[in-house]
């Protein structure tokens, strides 16, 4: 969105479906919700001859770890939250309504609590006065809202007190704004942050009021906090552990980034992660993992939602990682792990796998077939098969006879698996079932075999499908 007086450039990170704001006036920017990693910010700040006079977060987010920190010291920026937040460094605490003024445009704080207590909305209000665009954060999404159940302990609240706060956030302080006015969220489709989330990043006041279930026109409390609440799956596990952070304060990303770049030979590397029971996360494509790979690894792909299923399965921040990837990926690794606070890395295979095997080091190897081999061989209503889809996915289709077992849930049901009884397992292509099959091979699970294509190639197949979900066939 351009203007003679101001530019704003949301800055999309895929993987995160999380949108970060940079926003230039008359020599003057401000950044909204930044990334861990801040040097592409001073790079672009330095480039546009700028100088970054605030650093806003919109509340303490739970599914990555926010720059704000790093880009404070780095540039002298304050950082602003809204009413109520208390984080455990230096800030600004924002007063509903407050105005902070960027070369000729002004930012007004808008107060928004329910999806947190402390979530701020920001105005942005050009220099003739008009209100152009709002940052709407975890408020308002594009399609959606922000869910209310993840601040519970925090705020002392339940789920359904937070829903009905935010549904006057969303009445009082959003809707009240001209149709015109840009809206501009955190997060886009993929975030777990929401349920309903259009792959839109961008839309207006007038279209969210038209198409958002959430700003229905007569709508009651009571219904919103029905409808919002119903089918929120439980947030991953480092969700708090992020907040905690965001809050609290963390190590530099380049302490991080440092450590993380120690190449490791393999005699190295093999003895840190047994003195340091790390694990050993191998980021190589799935297609790749399954034909050779270390024992006792978890193979989850670079190319994929890399953090969020690392944040998911992995879940605690804590945890000592070592990391194999291919060759010239490891700084990018690195940084994405950092982004959801995964800053325990002890370093990286040198070389990559390849030097394992140069090194006559132990390799292992995962049971994979093709979807038609797969129809030729299964029997439906005798064989065990597995779908680790998330529900909504299984119970639009699914093979028939086929348990769900979401892959989000694996260190749930895991210990439900038969170590004797064959079973097939698949998800929709093949990513999230090599991540569910390093699993369980690396806990003593031998006794299955993994679909490549998932159901997207099995449904090109005879074999039976449904979308009849028997109730016991989920667990």
């Amino acid at each position: 969105m351009e203007n003679k007086k101001f530019n704003i450039e949301q800055i999309y990170t895929g993987c995160l479906a999380q949108g970060a704001y940079y926003i230039t006036s008359n020599g003057e920017a401000a950044i909204i919700d930044p990334l861990r990693e801040v040097q592409p910010y001073l790079d672009r700040l330095e480039r546009d001859e700028v100088k970054l006079k605030y650093i806003f977060e919109t509340h303490f987010h739970a599914d990555f770890v926010s720059g704000h920190l790093d880009l404070s010291k780095a540039t002298g920026a304050p950082i602003i939250y809204g009413p109520t937040a208390q984080p455990e460094f230096e800030a600004i605490i924002a007063a509903d309504n407050q105005v902070f003024e960027i070369g000729d445009i002004k930012i007004k704080v808008l107060h928004t609590p329910g999806h947190t207590m402390e979530s701020a909305t920001y105005l942005l209000i050009d220099e003739n006065g008009k209100d152009q665009a709002v940052f709407s954060g975890d408020t308002l999404f594009i399609g959606d809202v922000g869910r209310p159940d993840l601040a519970q302990k925090a705020a002392s609240m339940t789920q359904e007190q937070l829903a009905a706060t935010l549904f006057h956030s969303l009445r009082d302080k959003i809707m009240t704004l001209a149709d015109d006015v840009t809206v501009y969220p955190a997060h886009g489709a993929g975030s777990a942050c929401g349920k309903n989330m259009s792959k839109e990043t961008v839309s207006t006041i007038g279209e969210q009021k038209a198409a958002n279930y959430a700003l229905r026109a007569n709508m009651t409390e009571s219904e919103f906090v029905t409808e919002v609440l119903e089918g929120l799956t439980p947030p991953p596990a480092y969700f708090g552990m992020n907040v905690a952070m965001n809050k609290k304060g963390y190590n530099s990303f380049s302490e991080v980034l440092n450590n993380g770049m120690k190449a490791l030979t393999p005699n190295e590397f093999e003895e840190t992660a047994d003195t340091n029971n790390a694990v050993i996360l191998d980021t190589r494509p799935p297609g790749v993992f399954y034909t050779e790979h270390i024992p006792q690894s978890i193979n989850i792909g670079i190319g994929g939602d890399f953090a969020p299923w690392v944040g998911t399965l992995i879940a605690d921040v804590n945890q000592p990682i070592l990391v194999v990837c291919e060759t010239g990926k490891e700084e990018e690794t690195i940084t994405r792990l950092s982004r959801v606070g995964f800053d325990a890395i002890l370093g990286h295979l040198a070389g990559g796998f390849e030097t394992w095997k140069e090194a006559g080091k132990e390799t292992d190897t995962i049971k994979r077939i093709s979807a038609e081999q797969f129809a030729q061989q299964v029997k439906i209503g005798e064989d065990k098969v597995i779908d680790v889809r998330k529900e909504n996915e299984y119970s639009a289709e699914h093979l028939d006879e086929a348990y769900s077992k979401p892959l989000a849930y694996i260190n749930n049901w895991i210990n439900e698996i038969d170590s004797k009884e064959h079973f097939y397992i698949h998800c929709a292509g093949g990513y999230r079932s090599m991540i569910a099959a390093s699993i369980l091979q690396a806990r003593g699970y031998r006794n299955f075999t993994e679909i490549d294509g998932g159901f997207n190639a099995i449904a090109k197949t005879d074999l039976p499908k449904t979308d009849f979900v028997c109730q016991s066939k989920i667990l």
